[in-house]
């Protein structure tokens, strides 16, 4: 085939080119690295495509990896190298923010045991705009971005967040918004040299994949971020009512009607709404905590329990499993059965693995012997 007829390159991707959000962040990036935070070599004044001219779509360059969230990005902290991700804020579309996630993520509170909410690490005032506010937090992963293996892990998870939104109602504050994207795990203990920030697959240098140990073997903390909606109450505010507000769930019964509601409920209905289509619906084997589920699910919203009793009703649930049952497999309502024979092979040597080093089958819930 001659030169002459060989195809065309292929065009070069949008990822060439910096969106509107993108350009922000990096006419910022000076000035945030006299903040002790630095951005990637995209986000820097001067950044031209590591693949320019070689044809390739650039998906395999790290600096290919286009802003996901245009109020959101991924930053290193320049006194110790750690991983942080910087978010903007409009104060004015979301006056409350700020304050919450300083009160729950600093201070006296943040030490406590049973706070799941995000650490709040540093705070940053852009000069130019008055009306933003940077928050610094540590880099988290989503929780559904690594596999529950066993249903003792699935267990672990679930316990956790209804220790968090325990928390949350014990000071009054309802959340609003605790959906799927709205939950992360602290990666520390499951990545021991961590990930990069744009594909938590690839290592933090970009040059392989990430390594990464099981929930079981390395018990971590799951976290709920983002309190643009929630709301701190009074003792006297309470019961609390409240116009609707739409969440990034749209299947919210009361968020769905003109009137005024209760918005602790509705917390009750995310989480459980979380867990059904993370693990009902996924997977076999959790008829133990579906009638829990339906429960807090109900459209009435006055009907659902309150975290108190979802909490109790749960550890009680628990409490009657066998070891067995929470170090079975979490199998697939549809697997194909000769993927299903692998997995249970590999998981019945990774069990015997379990037992022998003495581990939980929940990782971090002790069980009485």
């Amino acid at each position: 085939m001659s030169s002459s007829s060989l195809p065309p390159l292929p065009a070069e991707r949008p990822a060439a080119h910096l969106v509107d959000a993108e350009i922000w962040w990096r006419d910022q990036c000076e000035w945030l690295k006299a903040q002790g935070y630095l951005l990637r070599p995209r986000f820097r004044p001067g950044w031209k495509p590591s693949w320019t001219g070689l044809g390739e779509f650039g998906v395999s360059y790290e600096d290919a990896k286009i802003l996901l969230r245009p109020a959101v990005i991924d930053a290193v902290r320049v006194s110790d190298g750690e991983q942080v991700i910087l978010k903007k804020i409009k104060i004015s579309e979301h006056p409350f923010e700020e304050d919450l996630t300083r009160y729950l993520g600093s201070g006296p509170l943040a030490s406590e045991p049973h706070n799941h909410c995000i650490t709040l690490l540093d705070v940053l005032h852009p000069p130019d705009d008055p009306d933003l506010v940077i928050l610094v937090l540590p880099l988290l992963l989503p929780f559904y971005k690594l596999a529950f293996m066993t249903i003792g892990e699935a267990v672990d998870f679930m316990q956790q967040m209804f220790e968090g939104i325990k928390f949350l109602h014990d000071h009054l504050i309802a959340h609003r918004d605790c959906m799927s994207l709205n939950i992360m795990v602290d990666p520390k203990p499951l990545y021991p040299n961590m990930f990069h920030p744009a594909d938590p697959e690839r290592s933090r240098d970009w040059k392989g994949k990430a390594r990464h140990h099981s929930r079981t073997t390395h018990p971590t903390k799951y976290i709920i971020i983002d309190f643009g909606i929630s709301r701190r109450y009074r003792p006297e505010d309470m019961p609390a009512l409240e116009p609707p507000i739409m969440s990034a769930d749209r299947t919210v019964p009361e968020n769905l009607k003109d009137e005024l509601c209760n918005p602790f409920p509705t917390d009750i209905y995310l989480i459980a709404n979380v867990i059904r289509e993370h693990f009902l619906d996924v997977y076999q084997g959790f008829d133990f905590i579906s009638p829990l589920v339906a429960d807090m699910m109900q459209d009435d919203a006055e009907k659902r329990p309150t975290i108190d009793v979802v909490v109790a009703r749960f550890d009680k649930t628990v409490g009657n499993l066998s070891k067995w049952k929470l170090r079975s497999r979490l199998k697939k309502h549809i697997e194909w059965s000769v993927a299903g024979l692998f997995r249970s092979g590999a998981h019945l040597i990774r069990t015997a693995s379990y037992m022998l080093k003495g581990l939980d089958p929940i990782p971090t819930l002790k069980l009485k012997a």
